[in-house]
Formats: structure tokens, sequence, C-alpha cells
């Protein structure tokens, strides 16, 4: 389907192809004659991919800069301390993909094998794949309109060959847009285990941070829980704490308390976690005594207790 107009009523809508919006679509007939409803065989097709997939994580941020792509980073980093366990992660900000980078796979390519997409490999239990494996160069930019977007995410859920995984940790671009409705559809019938949700103290970023819950809520997608980066500095010398983003409003720990939403926990300020992710190296094993590296593993911890409750089946998600 082609671009469509910013209030299209959707496809599956009884609205569709009938309603005020949709006159000088260039779907409009396709989407009156039904024909757009039809379910996308990739679903199933991904489904399938799927059941070797233990656990499905989407890491969300409803502005960006706020330490999605570190956090998501130093999960994976985290849950695959135990060389026991599988992990995959997968970079769908399309746009603006630095998981390369942070995790030291920088100039890395991806090869074709006969089951599909070999995903990059940092260790033999923690693989990885991201769309800047695809460019020439780091600072190439993709300029993509959705349905091209789209397109790249659903190629990445089916074509990749992750093998036998405990953990699929999915890095999204900030916002609510094309690509966090794409992955929730497509995989809705694999079961996802929930999202986790990032900000950093102040009221500006809190605002974005009710419309990605409001934003899960709609789609059906469960709540792992908030986590709060950059909450204070840590002084190394005299342990005192400093806010650098002062919680004007309470911080995530008021909001989660409004919206009885879990806070997993916060992160406090260290300059090494931006060094530690410029060199491609986990601030875990950096700075193992942190406060900061203290609070990661709490919080992964509680993510891993998470998952170990949910049923194999979960509740329906948008688009199944």
């Amino acid at each position: 389907m082609e671009e469509v107009p910013h209030d299209c009523p959707g496809a599956d809508s009884a609205q569709a192809g009938r309603g005020a919006s949709c006159q000088g679509c260039p779907n409009q007939r396709l989407c009156a004659s039904g024909a757009g409803a039809a379910a996308d065989p990739a679903i199933e097709e991904i489904k399938e991919k799927m059941k070797t997939v233990k656990h499905k994580i989407l890491v969300l941020s409803g502005k960006g800069g706020v330490g999605k792509s570190t956090f998501s980073a130093h999960l994976a980093h985290g849950l695959a301390e135990d060389e026991n366990t599988q992990v995959a992660l997968l970079d769908i900000d399309i746009c603006g993909p630095s998981i390369p980078k942070i995790m030291g796979l920088e100039g890395e390519q991806v090869h074709q094998s006969g089951s599909g997409w070999s995903p990059v490999f940092l260790e033999d239990n923690l693989g990885v794949m991201s769309v800047g494996f695809l460019l020439s160069s780091p600072d190439d930019a993709v300029i993509w309109r959705g349905p091209k977007k789209n397109g790249m995410i659903k190629q990445f859920l089916r074509d990749v060959d992750w093998g036998e995984v405990d953990y699929l940790i999915v890095d999204t671009p900030p916002g609510t847009s094309d690509e966090h409705l794409s992955v929730v559809q497509y995989l809705a019938a694999a079961h996802i285990d929930g999202a986790v949700i990032i900000t950093t103290p102040q009221e500006v970023s809190l605002q974005d941070v009710r419309k990605e819950i409001s934003f899960c809520h709609k789609v059906k997608l469960p709540i792992i829980g908030v986590v709060e980066n950059m909450s204070g500095f840590i002084c190394p010398k005299c342990q005192k704490e400093s806010q650098i983003f002062p919680p004007t409003t309470g911080g995530a720990e008021a909001m989660c308390q409004d919206l009885k939403i879990p806070l997993l926990g916060k992160v406090p300020l260290d300059p090494r976690i931006g060094k530690s992710c410029d060199k491609g190296q986990s601030f875990l094993v950096e700075a193992p005594d942190s406060p900061a590296t203290v609070a990661y593993r709490s919080i992964i911890q509680r993510i891993q207790e998470f998952c170990s409750q949910r049923l194999p089946e979960g509740e329906n998600l948008v688009g199944s």
C-alpha cells in the first residue's frame, strides 16, 4: 500500500475506503474492497520463527537521548554473563542505529545462510542485528518512509536465524510511531513478555513517557516497568549525590505511583558509562563497583523475575 493520510481510519475499520479522510487516498479502492484488511501472512511466519525464542522484551522511550540504547545494550550484556543464557539484541532504530557502536561491532557485516540472515555474534551466547550492519558507512543517512521501515522490521523478525534464544531484546526508536506498531503487530501472535520504558527524572521526559504508557495500554502491551536513567550523580570522591536533572514533579517514582506502574530502579549518572559505550565495551565489566552497575544488576534481576512468571501464552495484542 502507498503512503496513507494522517487520519486514516485503518484498513480493518468499518470506515476503510469510505470515510471522509479516505477521499483522494491512493489506497481508497483497495481498502473499500476489503483486501487491505487481510492479515499479513508474515505474522504467521514470524510466529513460527519465534517459537525458538523464549522471552521477548521491547525497550521503549518517549524521548530520544534518555539512554534507551545504552540500557538495551547493558541488559543484553548482563543477561549474557550467564554463559548458559542465549541472548539476542535487535536494533530497530532504523534511522539512528547506535547498537553497533555501543556493542563494539562497527564495521561488521551480515551474512546470508541457507536458514536466513546470520546475526553478528559478540559472544557465543550474544547475537546482534541492526540496520547499521547493512550500511556502507556509519555516517550514511537512512532516509526511508514508514512502509520501507516496516518492511525492514518484518525482514529482521522473519529472516534472521537466531537459533534457540532465551531473551530477545528489541531496542526501538523514541516515540510511538510506525516502528513500534509494526513490531507489536508482527510479534502479536508470538507473545511479547512486555516493555521496559526508559526515562530521565525531569518532567519534559516524563511527559513523553506518559504517552508511551498510553500506547502500551492501547495496544495491550504489558509493561514490565520503568527505569529512571541519569538519576542523580554520585561523586566518586565524597560519595555525595547531586541532582543534575532535578525531578521537579517527583521524577519517575511519583509518576509510577500515580499510574500504578512498577519502577524497576534508578540508574545514577556515571561518566564511565558514556566512555564504555564509545569504546564498545560493557560498563558492567569496566566498572563493577559503580553504583550504576549495582542499579543495572538489580533492574536486570527484576526483569528476569518478571519474565519467569509470564505464562507461555500471554494476552492478545493489537493485530492478533
